[in-house]
């Protein structure tokens, strides 16, 4: 399936060109994606997430997106059924305008934008194709209670009367500094909860990663004892223990690093499809996951991929460059030396990923159709 492409004619309606370049671009990107488009089937669900970067507050200064960008996103986010996005932020205009040019098929649930200064303004927010995906009305922030709050070193700086104290490190416990949000949804016969989450990133290293550890450890971990209390309390006639799947932006460094192992410690499981270094390419990163808990024996993962957002379009080629040296900043707005461009080259290709994102989307592809599995039950009851 498609988007339908709203407003397409009307927003280029002043710049002929930009408008004939961004339909050339989109019926290459559609030739590309085909593969992915194809997989849609009524027996299964195509789960994407993807950290989408500012979408749109310009608060780095590269600039907004252009109106040909979101057509852009459109058409990668139309490929699936439903897709966690990270990084959307408190204007939601940039969000709806996405969704418009989706179509009437689609629907999103979003969050609150989150305080201070760890949470950068940010929302998190699902989109779904309605006629695949049922949303239960279910949704909420994850809050820890008490004994399982994050466990982080925080330092102290000492009074301003007092300059040659030394900084006091203390123990802080606190909660994420971007709230995860989970929902339940459903797909054919698959019931689930989906946590899509923006892990604390901080540095690779030192006091830092370790609050990043301490926060995927108490996430699974929060997971993990609810789901496990409820599949105890399925025998005193209670409903039957949810599916979770934690998805998002996890920044794993790596799939040997302490990063990882916390993410799949506490019986959560990186399907087989996109574990490790299957579906990348050399040099990305590996902060974007999929983690499942599933308690459903019919529970199948068929496939997994990532997609190359810059295939067909902002490609590093003279000729794009060319087409879009004028719209990116004339120096890089960056504040940090270490991650500077230092080349025009080098700019066009920072400038692009405010224009689609600096995160590949990662996606798995899950069975939802049980229907042979209920029938066959049935016919071997007493």
């Amino acid at each position: 399936m498609s988007n339908n492409y709203a407003g397409l004619r009307a927003t280029f309606r002043r710049d002929k060109a930009a408008g004939k370049r961004c339909a050339e671009r989109l019926i290459a990107m559609r030739k590309s994606l085909a593969p992915l488009r194809k997989r849609n089937s009524k027996s299964s669900l195509l789960l994407a997430t993807w950290n989408i970067r500012d979408f749109d507050s310009n608060k780095f200064g590269f600039g907004p997106r252009l109106p040909e960008s979101f057509y852009y996103l459109a058409e990668i986010v139309a490929c699936f059924d439903l897709v966690a996005l990270q990084e959307v932020n408190r204007d939601l205009s940039a969000l709806e305008t996405l969704v418009r040019i989706l179509g009437r098929d689609w629907d999103y649930i979003v969050t609150d934008a989150t305080e201070g200064s760890g949470g950068n303004e940010e929302r998190m927010a699902f989109l779904y194709r309605r006629d695949k995906v049922w949303f239960r009305k279910i949704a909420g922030e994850v809050v820890l209670p008490e004994g399982q709050l994050v466990v982080s070193p925080k330092t102290v700086k000492p009074p301003s009367d007092q300059p040659d104290a030394q900084p006091i490190v203390t123990e802080a416990r606190q909660q994420f500094a971007r709230t995860p949000f989970l929902v339940a949804f459903q797909a054919g016969w698959f019931r689930f909860s989906l946590c899509t989450v923006h892990i604390y990133y901080g540095r690779d290293s030192g006091e830092q990663l370790k609050r990043r550890i301490a926060e995927i450890e108490r996430l699974v971990e929060f997971f993990a004892k609810r789901q496990d209390r409820e599949a105890k309390a399925e025998g005193a006639g209670k409903a039957q223990a949810e599916n979770y799947i934690l998805l998002g932006d996890f920044n794993v460094v790596s799939p040997e690093h302490k990063t990882m192992a916390a993410l799949k410690s506490n019986g959560f499981e990186v399907p087989a499809p996109i574990d490790g270094a299957k579906v990348r390419k050399d040099k990305d990163h590996f902060y974007d996951q999929i983690a499942v808990r599933v308690k459903d024996p019919r529970f199948r993962v068929v496939t997994g991929g990532m997609v190359d957002m810059f295939a067909e379009v902002f490609r590093d080629t003279d000729e794009d460059r060319a087409i879009y040296s004028s719209l990116a900043p004339k120096s890089d707005p960056e504040t940090d030396p270490k991650y500077k461009a230092k080349t025009p080259e080098a700019l066009y290709r920072k400038w692009r990923t405010w224009q689609m994102s600096d995160h590949s989307p990662l996606w798995i592809e899950i069975e939802t159709d049980f229907a042979d599995d209920y029938l066959q039950t049935i016919t071997t009851e007493a």
